[in-house]
């Protein structure tokens, strides 16, 4: 057995180094372990995009963003404001799109991380790489490490051990069998592409973005771009509707939503003269040959009458074989109920076991709500855990 640490935090994602560092500031000694050779990569593969790190929006419509009224306590101390006060306290000036999403002006996740691990280290954080964690014998926590077993006995633990996508980057979501008496619920994909089983036809246009459409699945609706792809259909339009079609609903896509249903009509009813129809749609409604190929391929045979086909565009629905695997998917649903936890974000049936992050039952889009709730709730469990701790001292 080694040398106790006040607190163990399991998982080094931005939840669990949110954790390690309220742990800290408390006075705690922490150690903090993860089963990878490095620490954030999930954070680190959504910086080679640009890190989107929250959206600056009011706090109530933030949260309306989340399925669960759980994270609004969470959301409430550490909100967007904060994400960015924190950013720039490591160093990272930030700055604000047109839609409201905060980036750091890098755009990148490395020098961020980098900093923020220098000031973890700084205060005495000790790190731990290639440490499976492998549940409990006792009251001790085991892990898998180089150097053999190992357990620690610590007087607060916190686990942020994700979601289960992306495994390759540490969510695999193993943990779940791990604490099968807390009857996780199962997990889905969020914020994933769309299986489309495309004609050969569309080949042609694979890697076309399909802009400015509204998109459309049971009760839930975007607006935003799209990407045709191999595999079908991915993009911010798509993300935001996978709740709804992973439970099988169909899509449907407004390829004009700035224009009325009779607009279209109207214009549909021009004079074709010896165009060809293909063509003469084209040209009346100044059609992206992406949005052109997408109603060719979904909308065939065209109906003849203007209002039927201007119906069809207002109204396409897109053939899908649902949401691509879970791995593919840029965050999951399910996870730890929050019935599991008391408000501090405690196992109620193990006192002292903190949980943060992706690993609990919480959903939202993407455009930086996730990383919020993953900080927000990581310093939550963190206050939490250092409480119990400082306690017990």
């Amino acid at each position: 057995m080694m040398r106790p640490a006040d607190a163990v935090v399991i998982g080094a994602g931005p939840a669990g180094l949110m954790a390690a560092e309220a742990l800290l500031d408390a006075g705690l000694t922490v150690l903090l372990a993860d089963h990878k050779p490095s620490l954030g990569r999930k954070l680190l593969m959504a910086g080679k995009s640009g890190l989107n790190l929250t959206r600056i929006e009011t706090r109530n419509r933030f949260k309306a963003a989340y399925d669960t009224d759980a994270l609004h306590p969470m959301i409430d101390a550490f909100g967007p404001e904060d994400v960015q006060s924190w950013a720039e306290g490591l160093g990272q000036p930030t700055f604000t799109g047109s839609t409201g999403r905060l980036f750091p002006r890098a755009m990148k996740a490395s020098p961020l991380l980098r900093a923020w691990l220098a000031r973890l280290t700084g205060k005495g954080l000790d790190l731990r790489t290639r440490w499976r964690w492998r549940g409990w014998q006792d009251d001790a926590l085991r892990f898998d490490t180089p150097e053999g077993p190992q357990t620690a006995t610590p007087r607060a633990t916190v686990l942020a051990l994700g979601g289960a996508s992306w495994a390759r980057l540490g969510s695999d979501g193993a943990w779940a069998d791990l604490l099968a008496d807390q009857h996780p619920t199962p997990f889905a994909p969020s914020n994933a592409g769309l299986h489309v089983p495309w004609s050969a036809h569309m080949q042609r246009h694979f890697g076309q973005p399909l802009k400015g459409l509204a998109w459309r699945a049971g009760a839930l609706h975007s607006r935003g771009e799209a990407m045709i792809s191999a595999r079908g259909l991915e993009g911010g339009g798509i993300y935001p509707l996978t709740p709804a079609l992973r439970t099988g609903a169909g899509l449907t896509a407004d390829l004009l939503p700035d224009h009325s249903l009779d607009s279209v009509a109207t214009r549909l009813q021009r004079p074709r003269g010896k165009q060809s129809r293909a063509n003469h749609i084209r040209k009346a409604l100044a059609l992206a040959p992406a949005a052109q190929a997408l109603l060719l391929e979904c909308a065939r045979p065209l109906p003849e009458s203007p209002r039927a086909l201007a119906a069809r565009i207002k109204a396409l629905t897109i053939p899908h074989q649902g949401p691509r695997p879970m791995d593919e998917a840029i965050s999951t649903a399910g996870g730890l109920p929050f019935a599991a936890l008391d408000a501090s974000l405690m196992l109620k049936s193990r006192p002292g076991t903190f949980c943060a992050g992706e690993m609990l039952d919480w959903e939202a889009p993407t455009g930086g709500y996730l990383l919020t709730a993953c900080f927000a709730t990581g310093r939550w469990a963190g206050q939490g855990a250092a409480r119990y701790a400082r306690q017990r001292l």
